[in-house]
């Protein structure tokens, strides 16, 4: 096993100052995480004969995630994660225009957002890194000043946990995502198909051919987006269906069963060569599920070359298009209120 090295992640970006944070637990996990878009670039986690291997896709260094075409490998997605239908959105009785870098959609923040800006590191320990940024005013197009935080801690249970929070000064939207890009058999081993996911969601929201939400919410029974038990990630994922085709693949948000704002579980992930298993807890309404379809050829680690459909999202956050969707739970932040929003990552083996 090779780490990545923290010294290739030293560099001066926008006159801030970039680094790699390495987290360690007493059973040997290893979480690195870069204070450029509070990126996780690397996650080691034992297979079931004890073997680490790292299971997120990313760079070995700084300048490739700033100078290359990263598909958002390992980012916190914001000011609004996911899409927004059109760039447009009115609150309050004004209507506000946002850049449209996805179609005709806007996308994770704009051209810049959260995953393109150095955080500023505030607490640092062997199994703790807090970050924070301030989003000022009209940036992106969006209002309001706002104060955000991540904190990311690997537990001694084998968890990474990613805890949010935020705060503003004017009534803005607000929805953050973490993105990493997942193979439990090791980052760019190849295909995911043969992983398994199990997704705790009766229904899912479709989308238009832009992959923005029509607005409809259907029931996942007797389609392919029914991981109510344990399926293979390629099992359907090329069938005749038009969701799928809109998508090129699985890009869809799943409605988690449980309530908003409380811990629940929503994904189990596995791969049955390694045995590993990844479980994630959320207290956000959705996740969306992207296999990854729009990689191709892309560069990554110790000169790998990534492949479609050799990872897969899981991106626990609000459902896409919110902001102009009154039934869709709101995304909507106002002064005097917190964002807060946990995340977990428990790995396992059987």
């Amino acid at each position: 096993m090779k780490k990545i090295q923290e010294e290739s992640f030293k560099s001066v970006y926008q006159g801030k100052q970039t680094d790699l944070y390495t987290l360690v637990n007493r059973n040997g996990l290893i979480a690195q995480i870069t204070n450029y878009g509070a990126i996780i670039v690397s996650i080691y986690v034992p297979d079931r004969n004890g073997s680490l291997a790292d299971i997120v896709q990313g760079y070995d260094t700084i300048s490739e995630y700033i100078n290359g075409n990263s598909p958002y490998m390992g980012a916190i997605c914001g000011r609004c994660a996911n899409r927004i239908a059109k760039g447009k959105f009115s609150l309050n009785g004004k209507e506000y225009s946002l850049a449209i870098n996805n179609g005709p959609n806007h996308l994770h923040g704009g051209i810049t957002g959260f995953s393109k800006v150095v955080w500023n590191v505030v607490r640092f320990t062997s199994s703790c890194v807090e970050m924070e940024y301030l989003s000022q005013d009209m940036e992106e197009g969006y209002p309001g000043n706002v104060n955000v935080s991540v904190t990311y801690t690997l537990t001694d249970a084998d968890e990474l946990r990613l805890d949010y929070l935020a705060a503003t000064d004017r009534p803005t939207v607000f929805n953050l995502a973490s993105h990493s890009y997942f193979n439990l058999a090791g980052e760019g081993s190849g295909s995911v198909y043969d992983q398994e996911l199990a997704i705790n969601a009766a229904f899912y929201t479709p989308v238009d051919n832009s992959s923005a939400p029509t607005g409809e919410i259907l029931s996942v029974r007797n389609t392919p987006f029914d991981f109510s038990t344990p399926k293979r990630i390629g099992e359907a994922i090329d069938s005749d269906n038009e969701q799928l085709k809109f998508g090129a693949g699985y890009d869809h948000n799943f409605v988690l069963d449980h309530r908003t704002g409380t811990l629940g579980h929503a994904v189990t992930a596995y791969d049955p060569s390694s045995g590993r298993v990844m479980e994630i807890y959320t207290t956000q309404p959705g996740v969306q599920l992207y296999s990854a379809n729009w990689i191709n050829n892309e560069p990554g680690k110790g000169g790998k070359r990534y492949q479609r459909r050799w990872a897969f999202c899981l991106e626990t956050q609000h459902f896409a298009d919110a902001i102009n969707k009154p039934h869709f739970p709101t995304v909507i932040l106002n002064p005097g209120e917190k964002y807060e929003h946990t995340c977990i990552h428990k790995f396992t083996t059987k």
